[in-house]
Parts: structure tokens; sequence; C-alpha cells
């Protein structure tokens, strides 16, 4: 379990450093950043294979290996980033990064649905990814003073070579249960409607997360002017919101007998507020509150939609339909990121708030939508 949340913080780790190299990259290779931005589709479309192959992968080899497979696709992506490749190669580098990462991810979600209390699982585990988004920019901001933008890489390939050996002689050898199934139940877990409008919300979930993380640095520095080191500290203040939103949020919610409908809608009127307030309030002390609450209102979301799949479909269908939402999320992971840097690029950067409280009003609606379809009382812990 232990190597399960370590393999989630070096996810995140590679979420948070993302957007503090950005500006280093944009200058080494004399890029806009609508260029930059098709780092984001790679990217992506190497996780959406990887959601995609997750089932076939196990169907031929034990969870432990499958898993280090995906670190070992990661070290290497992460080496040849190392290496300041050609541009191209940069974009076509992060195939590599996004299929070791989505490989990663998919078979932690996998692993962790079969076990009991998988919903309080589900929802550390995640939490563990806001750990690392946290420590990624804090990372970044402090090498960057003294390196290139590739010794941050560096360190993430050396940092993965030890996860991957832990995963070859601790993890358990035997094949997940269902796993030769995922396939055969894929075409019925897209016909629910509640998997179809949980997929579309994660995908605006994971888009919002991931291009205000990725864009804040650059909002910070260009309409507040903040220094950069400075701006990094603002940005991981956005990751430990939501680290600390996942550690807290569900376990304050269920004490007071909130249930997980009434509490993501009420995150997500948050969400909404921490980017009004950021928007509204162009001061840097407000900002930093303004994403610090942005963060820990988004955290449970991710993790919430996750756990209540088991009340809204067959427990033979709950694996494949958290496998749909989590690989349909990276769309958004890539479009809306690479949206948010258009609209930065043609109508200036102050567009990332006003674009983060929109996401957030079409998430509320998807949201409603989802916990609104029939419950099957099929959950099992």
């Amino acid at each position: 379990m232990r190597l399960s949340y370590a393999a989630m913080v070096l996810v995140g780790l590679g979420a948070g450093v993302g957007g503090i190299l950005l500006p280093a990259q944009i200058a080494d290779y004399g890029v806009d950043e609508a260029t930059i931005g098709l780092t984001f589709f790679t990217s992506s479309a190497g996780f959406m294979v990887a959601g995609a192959t997750a089932g076939a992968v196990l169907q031929r080899v034990p969870m432990g290996t499958a898993l280090a497979v995906g670190g070992a696709v990661h070290a290497a992506a992460a080496f040849a980033l190392a290496t300041r490749p050609p541009f191209a190669v940069l974009v076509a580098v992060q195939l590599l990064l996004g299929y070791g990462t989505g490989l990663l991810e998919s078979l932690l979600n996998v692993y962790l649905a079969g076990l009991p209390r998988s919903s309080a699982l589900l929802n550390r585990l995640h939490a563990f990814f806001g750990v690392g988004a946290l420590a990624g920019p804090l990372l970044a901001a402090w090498l960057v003073q003294y390196l290139r933008w590739t010794s941050v890489w560096l360190v993430l390939g050396i940092v993965t070579l030890p996860l991957v050996a832990g995963f070859l002689l601790a993890h358990p050898r035997s094949p997940v249960a269902g796993g030769a199934r995922t396939g055969g139940a894929l075409g019925e877990a897209v016909r629910r409607p509640a998997v179809v409008f949980g997929s579309v919300f994660l995908t605006l979930y994971v888009g919002l997360e991931i291009a205000v993380g990725t864009w804040a640095f650059t909002f910070l520095v260009r309409e507040h002017g903040e220094p950069a080191l400075v701006a990094g500290y603002t940005v991981s203040g956005y990751w430990l919101g939501l680290a600390l939103g996942r550690f807290l949020i569900g376990p304050a919610a269920a004490r007071a007998g909130v249930g997980p409908g009434a509490m993501a809608t009420v995150c997500l009127f948050g969400v909404a507020g921490g980017a009004g307030l950021i928007w509204a309030a162009p001061v840097a002390a407000v900002a930093t509150a303004g994403f610090v609450l942005l963060g820990f209102c988004l955290a449970p979301l991710f993790p919430t939609a996750m756990t209540v799949v088991p009340d809204l479909v067959e427990p033979r269908l709950v694996a494949t339909a958290i496998g749909v939402m989590n690989g349909f999320s990276v769309v958004g992971g890539a479009a809306l990121p690479w949206l948010a840097g258009w609209l930065s690029q043609h109508a200036g950067v102050w567009t990332l708030m006003p674009f983060a409280v929109a996401l957030a009003l079409v998430q509320l609606v998807l949201w409603r939508f989802m916990i609104a379809q029939p419950s099957l009382a099929y959950r099992r812990d």
C-alpha cells in the first residue's frame, strides 16, 4: 500500500512541476504558449492509450510487473527530457511520459477499487497525488534558480527507479481479479448515463485542475508582478489546498452526516468562489488565499466521483466504469489547459479566473445529473 501512495506522489510531482517549467521551456525553445501546448495533447494521448491497454496488460502480467512497466516508461521519458531534446522530440516524448503516468494511475485505481474500504483508500490515494503536486512546484522553483529546467526531470527520473524495483520485489504477484473481464464490460459501462455524466464531469474537473496549476505561475507573474519564487510558493499553496482538502473534507463531511452529493455541490460553489475572489480582488495576498481555497474545494471532487460509482453500476462494472471515467478525464487535461493558454495569448492571462468560474458552474450541472441517476444500491463497502 505504501508503494501505491508513493507512486501517486510521483504522479503528483510530474503534474506539479509542469507549470513552473513552462516559462523556461518557452524561452529555451523560442515558442509561444499555444505551441508549447502541443505537449498537453501528446501527453494526454499517451495517457489515454495507457487507460485503454491497462486491462490487456493485466491479462498478461501480474500487477507488480504491470506497475513496474509503467514506472520504467515514466523513468525513460524523464531521462529523455533531461537531455534537452529538440522541440519535436520534446513533444513526442510526452507520449511516453503520458503512457507511463497513465498506466500507473489506472492500475492503482483498479487495484484499490478491488480492496475492502475502497472508498477511503481511493480518497487517500488521490490525497497523495496532492502531496506530490504540492512538492513539485517547490522543487522546480528552487532548482531552476540554479540549474536548467532539464535538471527537474533528471531528479524525477532518478526518484522513479526505486519505485520500479519496489513494485517488482514487494507488490502482489497474482493478476488482478476481474482484469480479464475489463474489455468485455466496456460497452455496457459506456451505456450507463451515470458513467457518461461522470466521464464528462471528470474531463472538466481535470482540465480545470491542471489549467489552474499550469498557468497560475504565469498569471501571478504577469498580472500581479510577483517574483518568480513567491509565485512558485503561491502555486504550491494551491496544491497544498488540494492535498489538505482530500485528507480533511471527506472525514469532516462524514462526521457531520453530509453525503457525497451535497459535499461535492458545496465544494463546487467553493471552487467558483475561490476563482471569483482572485478575479475580483487582484491583490497578491488575496490571490494566494484564493488559490489555496480553490485547491481545497477542488480536492475531494475526483475521488468522490470515483467512490459513488459502486452506487450507480453493478459490481462487475465498477472497475471498468472507473477506468472509463479516469481515461476520459485526460481529454480535459489536454484540451482545457491548451485553451487556457490560447486565451492567455490572444486575450491576456487575466482570462484564467473567469475561465475557472465557468468550468466550475458547468461541473455543478453535470454533477447534479450524475447523482440524479437511480441508485442500484450495489455498494460493497
